[in-house]
């Protein structure tokens, strides 16, 4: 795989905090190589290796993007649910930012059968609203609120065909079911990992505040960013 330059520096992670960690009390042993320091009761992640698996991981959503392979992006917390829509749909990739349903990908003929009457209610809604077909008021509210409650869960994979090739994971505590699942079915996981967190469980670990904002967005834009520049790149080399 041939390395790429992204334009990551380590200003820009530091005027985001991504290199705030945890406190000390709560961290995970594991995470011992990604720390560079103690400060005030928090641990202080090392940029420099941020920086290094960051771009490794560019580099794969770049050549995977560039052989149209699928990718999910997962993070459900209040803090990663915008970033994790509007990256995803920037890059057109599914994303899960509300919650996860338990065996959506280790189930997947059960989630399928869910998107199915998901398209079917869609469907059903746009001829109501198109007058097409009419329903006495009770059951068109009804209608209204199955749709509303799928579109909460569903909504970001309703065009998922089967199952991804690449899942984003944007704090790998918070996903524990999803990150087990993909282990489960051997799909390959990009994980921002914190310093409570396990660097074993995740194929491509970037040691990051999965906390801010600001750092869930900044390293969300850089794979966003390299997986349009892939999709880019078949476009014009099909």
């Amino acid at each position: 795989m041939i390395r790429r330059y992204w334009n990551i520096n380590l200003k820009e992670m530091l005027e985001t905090g991504v290199h705030f960690g945890h406190a000390t009390r709560k961290w995970n042993p594991k995470m011992a190589p990604y720390i560079s320091a103690k400060r005030k009761g928090i641990h202080i992640t090392n940029l420099t290796r941020t920086a290094r698996f960051l771009s490794e991981a560019c580099d794969l959503v770049f050549d995977a993007a560039s052989r149209r392979k699928q990718f999910l992006i997962v993070g459900t917390k209040k803090k990663a649910a915008d970033s994790v829509a509007r990256a995803a749909i920037r890059a057109r990739c599914h994303y899960v930012n509300k919650k996860w349903l338990g065996g959506l990908l280790t189930n997947w003929s059960t989630t399928e059968m869910r998107l199915k009457k998901f398209r079917d209610l869609r469907m059903e809604m746009e001829k109501i609203t198109e007058g097409i077909n009419r329903l006495p008021k009770g059951d068109a509210a009804r209608l209204k609120r199955q749709l509303s409650h799928l579109q909460t869960y569903l909504g970001g994979i309703k065009y998922m065909t089967g199952l991804p090739d690449i899942v984003i994971i944007v704090d790998q505590q918070e996903e524990d079911t999803a990150l087990r699942e993909c282990v489960t079915l051997g799909i390959p996981t990009i994980c921002l990992i914190d310093t409570n967190c396990d660097p074993d469980l995740t194929d491509i670990s970037i040691p990051a505040n999965d906390d801010a904002i600001a750092s869930i967005r900044l390293i969300l834009n850089k794979l966003v960013f390299a997986i349009c520049e892939g999709c880019s790149s078949y476009i014009r080399n099909p």
